[in-house]
C-alpha cells in the first residue's frame, strides 16, 4: 500500500538519517503463528506528535509496548536516537509513560509521586524540588503537591500523570488511551492541554487512541492500523480528505459508501454505475480495470440537497428518511441508490429549504469529492 511504502521508503536510507524513533521490518507474535504486528516499518522525527490510530486488535497497542520495552519484538529492530533499543529493560530507555488508569501511587501525595522518576535517577534534593515545582506550574497545579491522588478530580489526576511523564525531562513520551476514562467535555479539554503542552515543550509524543476524533484534534500524523498493518500515514487533513483504501474512509469520519461497477477510466477520473441505479464519477484512487468492483467514499458535508442545474456533475434523486436536529447542522438520513443509509450534514442557515420526513429531492456532489476505492460489501 502507497502508505506502507511512504513508511518503509524513509527506512532504507539507513539506520543513522532516518527519524528519532524507528521501527525496522518490525514483528510481533505471541503464540509463534499469527503475527499481530507485520513487518512494521515506521519513522518518526524529533518533536512530532504521532498518534496510532485503529480498532481494537489492530496491533497499535502491542507496537507501543515494544517501544516501551514491555513487550520483546519478534523480528526486526527498535531504534531510539539512532541506537537501537530492543535489548535495553524499559527503565533505562530513558521514556516517559501515560496510561488510562493514571498509575499514580495512592499512598504518595502529588509532589511525591512527581519526585519519584527524578528518586530513582538519583537526583538531588534541590534539584528534585525545583523540577516537581516545575512540571506541577506546566501542568497549572502549582498548589497541588501536598495532595493525595485521591483528593483530586479525575482530569487533575490526568495532569498529574503527564506532569510525572515529563518530570526528568525525557526525549520522548508514550501515551495510552490516556484519556478513555474522563467523561466528553474533560476529555476534550485535556486534548487541547496535551496539544499545547507538546507545542511548548516540543517532546515527541507517541499516542496510541481508538478514537478518531481524538487523533484529528491533537495529531501531526496518524498511523492509521489494522490488521497489524499501517494502513494509511498522514496528516489529519490528508487523512480525512484523501483516504486512501476503504478501511480508512469509514474508519476516519463519517461517511457515505455506494456500490458499483467500473465502466471507464481515464485521466484520474472514474465512470461508476451504481447497483442501486445511476451513472457518476469519481476521483479514481485504489481501482481495478474496467469491469471490477468498488465502493465510492463521500463525505456527508460534500453532498448538496437540491443543488443549482450544472453546478455538479453527479446528481441522483433521494427519499429523506430521518431529519435529526443538531444546532448547527441537520443530520438528514436518506435512501440514495438503493443505500438507506445516505447521510448529508444540511447546515442549519438562513435561506435554506425547509426538508420533510418522506420528500423526494436531488442530491449531488463534486467529482473530486467522491473517491472510488477497493470494493467492500
Amino acid at each position: 500500500m502507497a502508505a506502507e511504502q511512504q513508511a518503509s521508503g524513509s527506512v532504507s536510507q539507513g539506520s543513522d538519517s532516518g527519524g528519532f524513533v524507528r521501527f525496522e521490518n518490525v514483528q510481533k507474535s505471541y503464540d509463534g503463528e499469527i503475527l499481530v504486528v507485520k513487518d512494521l516499518n515506521l519513522d518518526i522525527p524529533r518533536g512530532e506528535f504521532l498518534t496510532m490510530l485503529g480498532p481494537s486488535g489492530s496491533g497499535k497497542t502491542t507496537s507501543l509496548m515494544m517501544l516501551a520495552g514491555f513487550e520483546p519484538a519478534t523480528h526486526g529492530e527498535i531504534y531510539l536516537n539512532g541506537e537501537s533499543i530492543n535489548s535495553v529493560p524499559p527503565n533505562k530507555r530513558g521514556i516517559g509513560m501515560v496510561f488510562q488508569n493514571y498509575a499514580l501511587f495512592p499512598h504518595m501525595s502529588v509532589a511525591e509521586n512527581l519526585a519519584f522518576p527524578l528518586k530513582v535517577r538519583k537526583m538531588g534534593r534541590a534539584e528534585i524540588e525545583e523540577r516537581v515545582q516545575r512540571a506541577l506550574d506546566m501542568v497549572e497545579l502549582p498548589e497541588m503537591g501536598g495532595r493525595r491522588p485521591a483528593q483530586l478530580s479525575g482530569g487533575q489526576q490526568q495532569r498529574v500523570a503527564v506532569a510525572r511523564a515529563l518530570v526528568f525531562d525525557p526525549a520522548l513520551i508514550l501515551m495510552d488511551e490516556p484519556l478513555g476514562a474522563l467523561d466528553k467535555q474533560l476529555r476534550e479539554q485535556m486534548q487541547y492541554e496535551i496539544k499545547h503542552i507538546h507545542e511548548n515543550l516540543g517532546v515527541t509524543v507517541v499516542y496510541v487512541t481508538h478514537d478518531q476524533s481524538e487523533a484529528l484534534t491533537m495529531s501531526d500524523r496518524i498511523a492509521v492500523f489494522e490488521d497489524g498493518v499501517i494502513q494509511q500515514l498522514s496528516t489529519p487533513d490528508e487523512l480525512y480528505e484523501r483516504p486512501e483504501n476503504s478501511f480508512v474512509a469509514q474508519f476516519i469520519g463519517e461517511n457515505n459508501k455506494l456500490n458499483g461497477t467500473i465502466k471507464e477510466s481515464k485521466k484520474g477520473i472514474a465512470k461508476v454505475e451504481l447497483d442501486g441505479g445511476g451513472m457518476v464519477t469519481a476521483a479514481a484512487v485504489n481501482i481495478g480495470s474496467n469491469g471490477s468492483r468498488t465502493t465510492l467514499s463521500l463525505r456527508p458535508e460534500r453532498v448538496e440537497i437540491e443543488p443549482k442545474a450544472g453546478s455538479v456533475p453527479n446528481i441522483l434523486t433521494g427519499v429523506i428518511k430521518e431529519l435529526i436536529y443538531l444546532g448547527d447542522h441537520i443530520r438528514t438520513r436518506m435512501e440514495v441508490a438503493g443505500n438507506d443509509e445516505f447521510i448529508v450534514k444540511v447546515p442549519n442557515s438562513a435561506g435554506n429549504k425547509p426538508l420533510a420526513e418522506g420528500k423526494k429531492v436531488k442530491v449531488g456532489w463534486k467529482a473530486e469529492d467522491c473517491r472510488a476505492l477497493d470494493p467492500i460489501s
